[in-house]
């Protein structure tokens, strides 16, 4: 299989300062077809109709050819520039434009009229918003419920550091799946995700947790960063504590020089390990793969979970 290549012009001029670091060539088990589905291009389409980002694209993704083939994408809110410069991602950084008010409606409409039976809702940070952004996930979340009553709704949202108010109001329009993704072990927090607090993310889903106890959350986290397994173990037993139900673990890819550099890519037999150990320590699901990121089979592994949760309730 050809190597995919979602390179874009650089759009980070506030890593300029950083020293390129050379992108290593992928392995095998994590390279992938370029995406030339009649699927794919109906899935662009839609949301280009609907003028709606996505994370698949912003973030270059490397299963959008696998995920827009099957009519999934998960939709980008609030615009496609984010405040904040994390080392890992791809997303463009700078000042954002208004919120659009229209946003709720193309949601819902993409969500009514694709025959999803799940959609995932993300956004940039937005750390200019006085509630960070929670009343657009809201409202998304209500109007996609109003216009799809069957589809299930997952977030997948930022930390909504020194913002008052912003979990509560995402997890008061309940919505079937809170995911917040911690990243990284803590200690590469400082070069990694700068912006961000390793234990206020952990505390945000704990807290989620314990708003709604049938609330279903999920966090992932990322290697190839520099990590040691003893780190990704602790960072399991973090989430458990937090009540983490679902977690997803993939491998870091770098987008360009001026992003973190790849340390190592940890083999399909060293994830297989970490899911062992994962569902050992009490996860209800787990996704552990080179190419598994938060959004990927998001409708499949629901439906998974919801059995597995109605399983145990059973005592099964």
């Amino acid at each position: 299989m050809s190597d995919m290549t979602l390179h874009r012009p650089q759009r980070h001029p506030e890593k300029a300062h950083r020293p390129d670091s050379p992108i290593r060539r992928k392995p095998a088990w994590i390279r992938v077809k370029a995406p030339t589905s009649k699927g794919y291009a109906e899935t662009r389409d839609r949301l280009r109709e609907n003028n709606l980002h996505t994370v698949c694209e912003e973030a270059a993704c490397p299963n959008i050819g696998e995920c827009w083939a099957r009519g999934h994408a998960t939709v980008m809110i609030l615009g496609d520039v984010c405040t904040r410069g994390c080392a890992f991602c791809n997303v463009a950084t700078g000042r954002p434009g208004p919120v659009d008010p229209a946003e709720p409606g193309n949601v819902a409409r993409v969500a009514a009229g694709s025959g999803l039976t799940h959609i995932v809702i993300t956004s940039v940070d937005r750390d200019d918003l006085a509630d960070g952004g929670a009343a657009q996930f809201a409202a998304c979340i209500r109007a996609v419920r109003a216009a799809a009553p069957t589809v299930t709704v997952e977030v997948l949202t930022p930390d909504f550091r020194d913002k008052p108010g912003g979990l509560e109001t995402v997890v008061g329009a309940a919505p079937d799946v809170f995911n917040h993704n911690l990243e990284c072990v803590p200690r590469l927090y400082p070069t990694i995700r700068p912006g961000a607090r390793y234990y206020h993310s952990l505390r945000l889903l704990d807290r989620a947790k314990g708003m709604d106890g049938r609330l279903v959350t999920k966090s992932g986290i990322m290697v190839g960063l520099g990590e040691t397994r003893t780190e990704v173990l602790q960072v399991m037993d973090d989430m458990r504590s937090a009540g983490v139900d679902f977690l997803t673990i993939g491998q870091y890819l770098q987008p360009t020089p001026k992003h973190a550099p790849v340390d190592r890519f940890a083999t399909p037999d060293e994830f297989d390990e970490y899911a062992r150990t994962a569902r050992s320590k009490g996860f209800l699901l787990v996704a552990s793969s080179p190419l598994t990121r938060s959004s990927y089979h998001a409708d499949r592994d629901f439906a998974a979970l919801r059995a597995s949760r109605a399983a145990n309730m059973r005592g099964i």
